[in-house]
């Protein structure tokens, strides 16, 4: 079976900008996630995972229920935070069953919330999904949420999906540089190493890739790496925002060899501050064969 998997950062729920101003962006994010099965040669989407899902839980769920009716999904419920910038997961219960567990515990550790959401499509152990949203202040403290995190995605087996806004530079020292003349200062405080000795303007900067790392020493895979990898295409390695490829998709290791089709989603044009991602997951491919359970 082939699923079409997306994730997108929502910016402010997609229903206001960054000010509290209304800014009703949900139709540009509907067409642009309704696009991406498109983009891969799918049907349709069949899980689509959002970070900064804020204000859907209003008004008796109503952005909640608007985007699964204009996606034609079901939604797992939504993951609390202490932010008030929780994720959201919505699925197709028609591919993929309804969830057999939705496990929030832990997940107000993280600062925008971590839940996992396992589905039962057959394969020896369930199949999990984590939307993440890594806190942007603190990298310490973005590499314990990772932690958590990769634990959390974990609690059912060894299948499992984390994508989201990680907010900090990819894993390996051989990635494209950010663009650090688009770093904010304080982008530049969060997402690169704190100098020895002191700071001054204009002295060279160095991607502080400790989060990311803390995903790959948990056996995580970075589905975009992984590919260009395999395939030399440059075109995996886009930015998702202003400087660097911050949004990303991590599978477990046996998932790594049964991912394909990455793309990046970033039309239309200013649905969101982030480009949304898409990819395909074949379960046939998956490898079935180190089959641990969680303890």
């Amino acid at each position: 079976m082939l699923l079409t998997i997306t994730v997108q950062n929502l910016g402010h729920g997609g229903l206001a900008d960054g000010d509290g101003n209304p800014e009703d962006r949900w139709p540009q994010l509907a067409e642009r996630i309704n696009g991406a099965a498109e983009r891969v040669g799918a049907p349709h989407v069949d899980v689509a995972m959002f970070c900064e899902a804020n204000g859907w839980e209003r008004y008796g769920h109503k952005q909640l229920a608007r985007a699964a009716r204009d996606l034609s999904l079901d939604a797992a419920p939504l993951t609390p935070s202490r932010s008030g910038y929780g994720t959201a997961l919505l699925y197709r219960r028609e591919v993929l069953g309804h969830w057999v567990r939705h496990n929030a515990d832990f997940g107000r550790e993280a600062l925008h919330g971590l839940a996992v959401t396992a589905v039962d499509i057959g394969l020896p152990a369930p199949l999990s999904f984590l939307p993440v949203h890594f806190t942007p202040f603190s990298a310490e403290q973005a590499v314990i949420e990772a932690n958590y995190a990769a634990t959390r995605g974990y609690k059912y087996g060894p299948f499992a999906v984390l994508a989201g806004d990680v907010n900090y530079p990819p894993a390996s020292a051989a990635h494209p540089l950010p663009d650090f003349g688009e770093m904010r200062p304080y982008n530049i405080g969060s997402r690169t190493l704190l100098p020895d000795g002191d700071f001054a303007p204009g002295q060279a900067l160095e991607p502080d890739r400790r989060v990311t790392r803390k995903l790959a020493h948990n056996g995580l895979v970075d589905v975009a790496w992984h590919l260009f990898q395999q395939s030399g295409d440059e075109a995996l390695l886009r930015p998702t925002a202003t400087d660097d490829r911050i949004d990303q998709i991590w599978v477990s290791g046996p998932l790594a060899d049964a991912v394909s089709d990455y793309q990046v989603l970033d039309t239309p044009a200013g649905a969101s501050d982030h480009h949304g991602l898409v990819v395909r997951l074949d379960t046939d491919a998956i490898d079935t064969t180190n089959l641990w359970t969680y303890r």
